[in-house]
């Protein structure tokens, strides 16, 4: 059974950091392209970053400069590194993993709190 597992999240001063975890079990993780996506309240879910088996990443461009994804298939872990933090940037931070980024076979993890004070 696929589960994603993620981890990190918290309360930080804006400028500061933060690097969220998702682990992966019961997929082949070599085979996902993963993504981090969040939600604000009141708003839509929205891709954060992506990134396919091969290491080629995209970036929101609201993030672009700030964040970096990463992956481990080692370990069949995704990470997002998240610097310069913004108030704006306050929202629930979710893994993505789409096999083979067709969006037929996808799973979502319980997402993580981020919340950044002004």
């Amino acid at each position: 059974q696929a589960q994603l597992v993620e981890s990190g999240g918290g309360l930080v001063q804006a400028g500061g950091s933060l690097r969220l975890s998702c682990a992966a079990s019961g997929i082949i993780f070599s085979s996902y392209v993963m993504a981090w996506y969040r939600q604000a309240p009141g708003k839509q879910r929205e891709l954060v970053a992506r990134i396919t088996s091969g290491g080629s990443t995209n970036v929101a461009d609201s993030v672009k400069g700030r964040f970096t994804i990463s992956r481990d298939n080692a370990k069949n872990t995704v990470y997002l590194q998240m610097n310069s933090l913004k108030p704006e940037d306050t929202a629930v931070y979710y893994c993505n993993a789409d096999q083979f980024g067709l969006k037929t076979t996808v799973f979502w993890g319980q997402g993580t709190q981020v919340t950044v004070s002004s």
